[in-house]
C-alpha cells in the first residue's frame, strides 16, 4: 500500500459529508488507534500517528469548531507535521495523571522528558526528536502533559525494524526511566508507516 505523507485541502470532506460519516469513521479510527497505542511506565501513553489519525483529527477540529474553509489551512499547518514522512515514526505521548496536585508535582520533575524518548531494536537506538513547533518544557523545568516526538530512521534501520523480534520503547529521563516492548501487532502497524 502506498502511504500518504501529507494531508491537502483536496483530502478534506465537506462538513455535511463528514457529519454523516462521523460515527462510522470514529469506530474505524478507534480500532486503528488501539494497535498504535502503547503505555510506558505508570502514566505515559504513546499514540503513534499516521495519515489516517491526523486526517481524523483535522476533521474533528473542523467539525467541533465550525470555522469553515478559513480554518482548514490552520489545521493542515498544525497537524501535517505529525504525519510520518516515510522514514520516521511520529508519536504523541501524554502524561496522564488524574489527581491535579500529583500531576503538577510530577510534571515539575519531568522537564525535558521529550528529549529522552527512544526506540531500541536489533542493535539500533533511535533517539526521539521533539516536534520543533514550540518548547514543551517551561523555563522553570515543568513538562507539558502532551508531547510530540519524531523517530527518524535510515533505510537500514527501517529494514531492521520490520524484522526485529523485539522493539523497546522508553525514556532515559532521570525521573522516569521506564520502557516497554512493543506488542507484535503494534510493530506490524508501525512498520506500515515506512514507505
Amino acid at each position: 500500500m502506498t502511504r500518504k505523507h501529507e494531508i491537502t485541502e483536496a483530502d478534506i470532506l465537506a462538513p455535511e459529508v463528514y457529519a454523516a460519516e462521523r460515527a462510522e469513521r470514529r469506530r474505524a479510527i478507534v480500532a486503528l488507534k488501539r494497535q498504535r497505542r502503547v503505555a510506558v511506565g505508570p502514566f505515559v501513553t504513546f499514540s503513534f500517528e499516521n495519515y489516517e489519525t491526523m486526517w481524523f483529527q483535522i476533521h474533528e477540529m473542523l467539525h467541533i469548531e465550525k470555522g469553515g474553509r478559513e480554518q482548514i489551512a490552520d489545521e493542515l499547518a498544525a497537524y501535517n507535521p505529525l504525519v510520518p514522512k516515510g522514514r520516521e515514526l511520529v508519536a504523541t505521548f501524554m502524561i496522564e495523571i488524574d489527581d491535579p496536585d500529583r500531576r503538577k508535582s510530577e510534571l515539575s520533575r519531568l522537564g525535558g522528558i521529550e528529549e529522552t524518548a527512544f526506540l531500541d531494536f536489533a542493535g539500533e537506538t533511535i533517539q526521539g526528536r521533539p516536534e520543533a513547533d514550540q518548547d514543551r518544557t517551561t523555563a522553570e523545568g515543568k513538562a507539558s502533559s502532551v508531547q510530540f516526538v519524531h523517530f527518524p530512521c535510515t533505510a537500514a534501520q527501517i529494514a531492521k525494524f520490520k524484522t526485529a523480534s523485539e522493539i523497546t520503547l522508553g525514556f532515559r529521563h532521570p525521573a522516569y526511566r521506564h520502557m516497554t516492548v512493543l506488542p507484535p501487532a503494534t510493530r506490524d502497524a508501525l512498520a506500515d508507516d515506512f514507505a
